[in-house]
């Protein structure tokens, strides 16, 4: 246990040349260089354009390959796509050897893909073949190609600065595809020593359990969290582009926030159910039953030790991060559910059909009410499928915000009582408000404008008037 693994995001990923200078070399001693671990993120924007945008749902190569109704759709996104890795690459490397053989693992990878999709549309123009049915795997496929390009590039850029760096490639490209996870991490590292080389590894791992089936575009994560559980790593480590604070320093003000120092999982979940991941909740797992403690730094700032992650609980009661998140309330008003059994399994049922998350919910005795992290288009359909199931039940839904003040140990501060006042203080009404006996999270529910006033209200009357507990962010 003498090594780390450490993970690189993709916005952090597009600002590699300056990590070369700070978190890989920096001013390290060479012997300090290795024991490091490396599983990195495609390129920012890359995986958009294979895949779709996260946020805007613009198409990518996989959702016109999905709908197509032109063969020129696809295939000139996926020309773009290789125009977007070559201008990244074009910004990190220097050396014209190293250009070259980038571009030529570019053009080699995207022809690959290429014909692929090819030869299955092809394949599939026969009754007896179902493209649908290849779906998952096509999303795997394109999705390894950020990933494989970015760790490639990153592996050259390392190898031309003097670093034992090694390309270890996960994505199971042109390699047998019947391995679980597990075996091909292990399989990969076999002949791997840390101690004298740099292994530079894809976010993205081919595997038969299907990443992409559970966690979709959070499979980089997965990978990191078992890479390290399966090295008895010392520590995992994230790096991003700031540090895990109290709340947002454009929102909040940089002077105001306090980097956190250390946490627990319990808080990371939270975090996660607000939409603000430190980590996947199924990646965190994978850590703390393998006893590996979590740090997240900000990997530009690679003298700050950043915050500590594990299962240890807080030593003394405090406020730690006040966060929020759009969402959409989902309230089934029935006067006759009184007593009665069954309405919130069918409403339940409705939701998990339509895959939609479920961030908190609370219920009297006629009325059931889920506060959702959904778009409005979906929840069109989930009230449709509940009046069918309930005809007699009045159904609204309401565009609203949730802020939330986490902490690992809330108990004896008043949080409930202390933000309402600071609402109402702030000019603002908290339309609900709750609170768990376990006293790691208090929720407040509000109209969306006003959600940005509430966070600052919260963090200034729970956190910058509080005890200096937490040190505060460089």
């Amino acid at each position: 246990m003498t090594h780390t693994v450490e993970k690189i995001g993709g916005t952090s990923m597009s600002r590699l040349a300056e990590l070369r200078d700070t978190l890989f070399i920096g001013d390290r001693a060479t012997s300090e260089v290795y024991n490091r671990v490396f599983v990195v993120s495609a390129f920012a924007g890359i995986t958009n354009l294979l895949l779709e945008h996260k946020k805007s749902g613009e198409p990518g190569v996989y959702a016109l390959f999905a709908n197509d109704d032109s063969n020129h759709k696809w295939q000139d996104a996926l020309d773009r796509v290789a125009e977007a890795m070559k201008a990244a690459q074009s910004e990190i490397l220097t050396h014209k050897g190293d250009i070259q053989q980038a571009d030529l693992f570019v053009d080699e990878r995207i022809l690959g893909a290429r014909n692929c999709l090819i030869d299955l549309q092809r394949l599939c123009s026969y009754g007896h073949f179902r493209l649908p049915e290849h779906m998952g795997h096509i999303r795997e496929l394109l999705s390894g190609l950020g990933e494989a390009h970015s760790a490639f590039v990153t592996t050259l850029m390392l190898q031309r600065s003097g670093v034992e760096a090694r390309f270890v490639d996960l994505s199971g490209w042109r390699d047998e595809g019947d391995v679980c996870l597990e075996k091909r991490i292990t399989s990969a590292f076999d002949g791997i020593d840390p101690a004298t080389e740099m292994p530079i590894v894809t976010g993205y791992a081919q595997c038969v359990e299907g990443l992409m089936n559970e966690f979709d575009r959070g499979y980089s994560e997965v990978t990191f969290s078992h890479l390290a559980a399966l090295t008895s790593a010392r520590e995992a480590i994230i790096h991003k582009e700031f540090h895990l604070s109290s709340a947002d320093p454009k929102l909040v003000g940089e002077g105001a926030v306090r980097k956190l120092g250390r946490t627990n999982y319990d808080v990371a979940d939270q975090l996660s159910n607000m939409g603000m991941e430190a980590i996947h909740p199924k990646a965190a797992k994978t850590l703390r039953q393998a006893g590996v403690p979590l740090r997240v730094t900000n990997a530009f700032d690679p003298g700050d030790p950043g915050t500590l992650i594990d299962d240890q609980p807080a030593d003394t009661a405090a406020a730690e991060i006040v966060t929020g998140l759009d969402i959409v309330t989902l309230e089934v008003f029935e006067q006759d559910m009184v007593g009665v059994k069954g309405y919130d399994a069918g409403i339940l049922e409705i939701l998990k059909r339509h895959n939609v998350r479920i961030v908190s919910k609370t219920s009297n005795a006629n009325t059931i009410t889920h506060y959702l992290d959904a778009s409005l288009k979906t929840m069109r359909r989930v009230e449709r499928d509940i009046a069918k199931l309930f005809p007699a039940a009045e159904i609204t839904s309401r565009r609203l915000a949730m802020v939330s003040v986490i902490g690992r140990d809330l108990n004896g501060l008043s949080v409930l009582t202390r933000g309402l006042q600071a609402i109402a203080a702030a000019g603002c009404e908290a339309i609900g408000a709750s609170q768990g006996p376990r006293n790691v999270d208090v929720q407040f529910v509000m109209d969306r404008a006003s959600s940005e006033t509430v966070i600052k209200a919260l963090h200034a009357e729970l956190i910058e008037n509080a005890p200096t507990r937490l040190s505060r962010a460089a």
